[in-house]
């Protein structure tokens, strides 16, 4: 081959390793874009509410016992016997426990930024069992159990500020209402229910199963967990919203998604979950040191929770290890990651182009200069920062139209004069519109992208054999 050929293949190839400078600025444009959207969820989270996890509800019995240990005396002292008091929490958890639910959403903005929020309607119901107080658990044989606080309800909340209206609680016909601050150990956001002192009052018929309902209209952000800790746990949610996602380590018995919106049922077993056992230790572990309910230590360490809790926005201590599942209402198309995709193709775009150019000018013998070359470059890779900016203030299929259909009218315009025909302009636009119309088939299809994106660079590599199938390679480096 002559070195003009070989240099202009140079020229060719290190204008589409330039063109990589201006790709990589925007697909960090859409990053720093990504960062101002999180902030933006961040600041509304900090402002009203952000995701929700609701834990139970558990009923705490609180209690000491007294632990006798023998202690030998000095050498003139006899053996005594030294008292200990250690203090306790029983935790006695739903035999049956359904939450029922309705919940609808709407968006909040910050700037052109916007979140999806949530409002949920719930209905919690089902039966405790009550152990009789001498039967709560103690530590050894010569353990005794020395007194019994007050019995009280706890369900703790990632965000109380998303509580709507203090809930009343029956228990069995009798309302009581709910407190600040769950007072389950490590989980001190929520709210508690205080009930009477003599709900364990031996006898047979404290061990009568207890029914209890109550509802909570709860706000969140963007998703919802529930950590199912009943022995038999049914929740089922409806909801206007028609893209759920559904998570957490259970995934819903049944559902039904429609454009109208979704219903989801789970169906979870004690026996399948790790929350009783872990709640017990981390709830006992989170006690020592505490204050009994309905004393002021007790209102003090509920406001403290308060306060930390309104400052994170979000989350309960410990609750990452329980398992929950979760709904989350998410947006169908994140633009962001969308535009993030689409840059990503931004150098195959380049190369395409530039290869039906060289070969263009080897079967027309039509020289294009390397800045011409330049430009149609630059103004392939100002597409995808178009389709950003339009992103952000229209829905995603229109912006991509738009932004496409403005770079495929510039270029065929122009490459009419390059060219110096305008028919062979619109034959490249032509050209390109299938090329951008493929693009946004990989796009709206993620699960298919690996075999679309095969098929299309497999079509891009036999047109070109095709159309140079009859090009002597000798006689044109000659």
């Amino acid at each position: 081959m002559q070195k003009k050929l070989l240099m202009k293949v140079g020229i060719i190839a290190a204008l589409m390793l330039l063109l990589c400078i201006p790709l990589l600025m925007i697909q960090a444009t859409v990053r720093e874009r990504m960062a101002y959207r999180d902030d933006a969820a961040r600041s509304i989270a900090e402002d009203s509410v952000g995701e929700q996890t609701v834990i139970g509800p558990v009923l705490v019995v609180p209690y000491s016992e007294e632990i006798d240990t023998r202690v030998s005396g000095g050498a003139d002292e006899p053996p005594r016997t030294k008292t200990a008091t250690v203090r306790r929490l029983h935790l006695v958890y739903p035999d049956e426990l359904k939450v029922g639910g309705n919940v609808g959403t709407e968006r909040r903005y910050r700037g052109i930024h916007q979140v999806l929020v949530y409002n949920g309607q719930y209905d919690f119901s089902g039966t405790f069992t009550l152990p009789p107080a001498a039967e709560l658990p103690r530590s050894g044989g010569n353990a005794r159990i020395a007194a019994v606080g007050r019995p009280y309800v706890s369900l703790p909340i990632a965000d109380v500020r998303g509580v709507r209206a203090i809930p009343k609680i029956s228990w069995n016909g009798t309302l009581l209402e709910f407190g600040q601050g769950a007072l389950l150990g490590a989980w001190q956001g929520g709210m508690h229910a205080l009930l009477p002192p003599d709900t364990l009052a031996g006898g047979a018929g404290s061990a009568a199963p207890v029914k209890f309902s109550f509802k909570l209209n709860l706000a969140g952000m963007e998703r919802q967990h529930f950590v199912p800790v009943g022995r038999n746990n049914v929740v089922a949610l409806t909801s206007n919203w028609p893209h759920p996602q559904f998570g957490g380590r259970f995934l819903p018995e049944e559902r039904k998604v429609s454009e109208a919106g979704f219903s989801a049922t789970w169906r979870v077993p004690s026996l399948a979950s790790n929350v009783q056992m872990l709640l017990a230790a981390q709830a006992q572990e989170g006690w020592k040191g505490g204050a009994a309910p309905g004393t002021p230590a007790a209102a003090a360490v509920a406001q403290a929770a308060l306060v930390r809790g309104a400052a994170s926005g979000a989350g309960i201590g410990g609750a990452a290890q329980l398992d929950s599942f979760s709904v989350a209402f998410v947006e169908p198309v994140n633009i962001y990651s969308q535009a993030d995709r689409a840059s990503k193709y931004g150098l195959l775009f380049v190369a395409l182009t530039f290869a039906a150019f060289f070969v263009f000018e080897i079967l027309k013998r039509l020289p294009i200069h390397p800045v011409q070359y330049a430009l149609v470059g630059l103004a392939l890779a100002l597409f995808f920062l178009l389709l950003l900016g339009l992103s952000e203030h229209v829905d995603f299929a229109l912006a991509y139209l738009g932004a496409s259909a403005a770079c495929i009218g510039l270029l065929s315009y122009y490459l009419g004069y390059v060219l110096r025909d305008r028919w062979r302009g619109l034959a490249f636009g032509s050209g390109l519109i299938l090329l951008y119309g493929a693009l946004y088939g990989l796009l709206i299809s993620e699960n298919n992208a690996l075999v679309l994106g095969s098929l299309l660079l497999f079509a891009v590599l036999a047109a070109l054999m095709v159309a140079t199938r009859k090009v002597d390679w000798y006689q044109l480096g000659n």
